[in-house]
C-alpha cells in the first residue's frame, strides 16, 4: 500500500503563476509587489492593523522579542510543551525562558501556574497555541495587564484559530506565525508578525531589514537583522491565502473523520477536544495513549511506520531538553507528552486513509 505521510503541502492554487510572475519580472529578492500584499491580506485575515513579512518563524519570534525590548538577564514565561524555538529565541535574547505547565485537555499553557513564575525580572507571557487549539487568552491577558507584562502569542501552528469570535494573531501585544513546508499556510519557509500597535510594526521593519533608516537609504541607526522574505515567498503565500478558508474546512474534515473511525477506541485513546470559549483549527490531529508511557508510544508509532504510516510524537517538554534541562516536576507535561502522538493531517488525505490510520491503530492496541 501507498505511504501515508505525515504532512505535505498542497500547492493548487496560484502558487506557480505567481512565482513565474516574480522570475519574468526579475523581482525575486526581498523586494516586490507580493511582499506588501501577502502582508495585507494576512493583516485582515486575523483582524489586525500591521502583518510584517519574516523570512522564518524562529526569526519572527527572534525580531519580536527585540523589539519588544527584551533584554540580557529577563525572564519570559512559556509553557514546557511546546516546539524548542519559543525558548531559543528568549535563549538568543540573552533571557530566560521560565517555564510553566501545560492544561491536560489542550496542552497549552495553564494560567493558574503563571502567576507563582512571576518575578521582579519577568517581562512578558508567551502563550504557544499549540497543534492548532488557542490558549485561554483571556486569563492569560488579564495576568499580564495586572502584572504591566507583554503578551507575545506564538500562533505558528494555529492559522485562523479564534477565542471568543476574534482571529489569534489579535489576542497580544503582538504574534507570530510560521509558514513553514507542513503547516496551513506556507511558503516552504516563512514567518509572520501581527499587531495593532503602529510604533511596534515601524521598529520591527526597521530591525527587520539590517536597520536601515526608511528615509535614508544606506543609513544604519540601530544593528538590525536580515530577517527579510523574499517575493518569491510571498508569491506562494498569497496564493495559499486565496484558498486560506478551503484549506481550513478540508482540515475540519479530516478531523471529523478521525473522531467517526477512533470512536470505537474509546478507553485506549483519548482524542482531541475543542473548548468551548475555542474555535481551534487542525494543524495536527492528535491522540494519547490511555495508559503506558513513551516506550509504548514510540512501540505504536514505530509499528505503524512499518505499515506505511509516518507519524510524529508529541513535542518533548522543555524541560526534559538538555539546554533547559530542569529537576522540576511538570506532572501534567510529564504524564501527556509522552503519551501523544501526531496522525496525519493534510489536504488531500481521504476518508479511506483515515480509515486506514484507524484500523492499524486498533490491530496495534488490540495485541
Amino acid at each position: 500500500m501507498s505511504r501515508i505521510p505525515v504532512a505535505q503541502p498542497v500547492l493548487g492554487g496560484n502558487e506557480r503563476k505567481y512565482v513565474l510572475d516574480c522570475i519574468d519580472t526579475n523581482w525575486i529578492s526581498s523586494n516586490g509587489k507580493y511582499i506588501g500584499m501577502f502582508e495585507s491580506t494576512f493583516a485582515a485575515f486575523c483582524g489586525v492593523k500591521h502583518a510584517v513579512a519574516i523570512n522564518n518563524g524562529t526569526t519572527a519570534l527572534h525580531l519580536a522579542l527585540v523589539c519588544l525590548d527584551l533584554q540580557p538577564g529577563d525572564e519570559v514565561i512559556i509553557p514546557t510543551v511546546t516546539y524548542i524555538a519559543t525558548a531559543n529565541a528568549v535563549r538568543y535574547c540573552g533571557a530566560t525562558p521560565v517555564l510553566v505547565d501545560v492544561c491536560p485537555d489542550t496542552m497549552n499553557i495553564d494560567p493558574a501556574a503563571i502567576e507563582a513564575k512571576i518575578t521582579p525580572r519577568t517581562r512578558g507571557i508567551i502563550p504557544v497555541h499549540l497543534y492548532g487549539h488557542p490558549a485561554e487568552m483571556d486569563a492569560v491577558n488579564e495576568i499580564a495587564a495586572r502584572h504591566k507584562l507583554w503578551v507575545l502569542e506564538d500562533a505558528a501552528e494555529a492559522h485562523g484559530a479564534e477565542v471568543g469570535g476574534r482571529r489569534v494573531g489579535s489576542l497580544g501585544t503582538c504574534a507570530t506565525f510560521s509558514f513553514f513546508g507542513n503547516k496551513i499556510v506556507t511558503t516552504g519557509e516563512g514567518g509572520m508578525i501581527t499587531t495593532d500597535d503602529d510604533e511596534l510594526a515601524a521598529k520591527l521593519r526597521l530591525f527587520r531589514g539590517q536597520g536601515m533608516d526608511p528615509k535614508r537609504r544606506y543609513w544604519f541607526p540601530v544593528v538590525g537583522y536580515n530577517y527579510r522574505m523574499t517575493n518569491i515567498a510571498a508569491a506562494i503565500g498569497l496564493a495559499q491565502m486565496e484558498r486560506v478558508n478551503e484549506a481550513l474546512a478540508e482540515r475540519a474534515q479530516i478531523a471529523r473523520w478521525y473522531d467517526e473511525a477512533l470512536a470505537p477506541l474509546a478507553g485506549k485513546v483519548v482524542l482531541p477536544k475543542e473548548k468551548s470559549w475555542a474555535k481551534q483549527v487542525v494543524w495536527m490531529y492528535n491522540i494519547f495513549l490511555a495508559d503506558g508511557g513513551e516506550a509504548k508510544r514510540d512501540s505504536v508509532m514505530r509499528q505503524l511506520d512499518e505499515m506505511g504510516i509516518e507519524t510524529r510524537p508529541v513535542f518533548y517538554p522543555m524541560h526534559v531538553m538538555p539546554p533547559y534541562a530542569e529537576s522540576t516536576s511538570y506532572p501534567v507535561a510529564d504524564e501527556w507528552a509522552q503519551r501523544g502522538i501526531n496522525l496525519p493531517t493534510f489536504q488531500g488525505l481521504t476518508r479511506e486513509d483515515v480509515q486506514r490510520i484507524a484500523d492499524a491503530l486498533a490491530s496495534l492496541l488490540a495485541a
